[in-house]
């Protein structure tokens, strides 16, 4: 039996291939003759250099960029295995983990680092460009991260503009004279989950502020210097970046790669599969187990683990979900292809402890799921109206 293991970072506290990792170390526990493949997955947030890394076969780069609040940092980031194609977590410079819950202002913080990784991979030759937009800590519209790659913002006076997002309601000019000429043959894919536009009700400061810090005040103000940001580079640059879908995303960053980098936006899960030949692992496999930190309702509108188990379905390929925890309306994934779900919280824990121990009860999980597994083939081949004999080999011997 082949067995496909592609799960998502447990957030805070495994990354994907860790996860992957410890359900294999269950599953061979039980089903020791197994062929397993074991691909990490993404959606544009964490994890998303790691999964496309490891299922193209590049290497990991590391650089040395400013933090959300310009304190020095290494960023690990990725070279795929064409050899073309760069690969960036826009959270490895300017995200949440970075700071303190006390240092989360969305007044301030930047998006500075971030460039500094595009530029770092264009330094290596990269002709392609994925930036993965999630767990962003800023509210300034890519303003830092243009400002790293060369572009001048200016206010009335003529003088810089301090970094963040606050300043941006003081934004008079934009001068894009000193971008980074490089960009001009390069390819930028931003991979994002959000549809979020600009501004407004459900633009970035309002839906997305509160998490990185900002009181409902301070929200307000930063809708306001983003609907300036945005008339003036409508103005000064030809683009009208407001109302695009994702122009939000991260803070507005993807409005401001759109406008200075001349980015795409696509949905992130299917730019990541696509690159990372998902369809292609599932040639000739039995099972697939996938995992998340968190499963609710809002999975079916393109988290990772429902797209690994709608793609499975059209095949006939049964999916289990280990789950760190399972939310309200986790329900609906199963018409996504889903066919069960398997908590790794056994017994009463806090989280603090769950959090230091995630590996082994995800293992734990692993192996209460291969012997679930193992009691429905046995029930599969027995006569339920009367009692049979014998024993019945669990799948792993029969089908390895």
């Amino acid at each position: 039996m082949k067995v496909l293991i592609a799960p998502q970072a447990y957030k805070g506290s495994l990354d994907a291939l860790e996860v992957a990792q410890a359900i294999a170390t269950g599953i061979r526990s039980i089903w020791p003759d197994l062929e397993l493949d074991i691909l990490p997955v993404a959606d544009g947030g964490e994890g998303t250099v790691e999964a496309l890394v490891t299922a193209t076969q590049g290497t990991y780069v590391e650089s040395r960029v400013e933090d959300p609040l310009g304190r020095p940092v290494t960023a690990r980031w990725g070279l795929l295995g064409d050899g073309r194609t760069a690969v960036i977590e826009m959270a490895a410079a300017s995200g949440l983990p970075l700071l303190d819950r006390s240092e989360r202002n969305p007044m301030v913080t930047s998006t500075f680092g971030t460039g500094q990784l595009i530029k770092a991979a264009l330094d290596r030759g990269a002709e392609r460009l994925i930036v993965g937009i999630g767990g962003s800590a800023t509210n300034d519209g890519g303003a830092g991260m243009a400002h790293a790659l060369g572009v001048r913002f200016l206010d009335a006076q003529g003088k810089y503009l301090p970094r963040g997002g606050r300043p941006l309601q003081r934004l008079h000019r934009i001068d894009a004279s000193r971008l980074d000429p490089r960009l001009h043959g390069v390819e930028v894919v931003v991979a994002s989950d959000v549809t979020n536009v600009l501004c407004g009700p459900e633009g970035a400061s309002h839906v997305y502020g509160a998490q990185k810090g900002a009181t409902p005040r301070a929200a307000a103000l930063l809708d306001r210097a983003l609907e300036n940001y945005a008339a003036v580079i409508e103005r000064d640059l030809g683009l009208a970046v407001r109302d695009i879908p994702g122009a939000g995303a991260a803070g507005g960053l993807g409005a401001g790669l759109i406008a200075f980098t001349g980015a795409r936006m696509t949905r992130g899960v299917d730019l990541i599969f696509k690159a990372m030949r998902f369809d292609e692992h599932l040639d000739g496999v039995h099972l697939v187990l996938t995992g998340e930190g968190r499963i609710d309702g809002q999975d079916v509108f393109g988290k990772a683990p429902i797209v690994v188990a709608e793609r499975a379905s059209t095949r006939g390929i049964p999916v289990i979900v280990i789950v760190g925890n399972i939310g309200t309306g986790h329900e609906a994934c199963y018409d996504h292809g889903v066919s069960a779900v398997m908590s790794i919280m056994s017994r009463p824990m806090t989280i603090d402890r769950a959090l230091t121990q995630t590996a082994q009860l995800i293992t734990e999980a692993a192996v209460r799921t291969a012997r679930l597994i193992d009691v429905g083939a046995l029930l599969s081949k027995s006569d339920l109206s009367s009692e049979s004999g014998g024993s019945t080999p669990h799948v792993g011997s029969r089908l390895g």
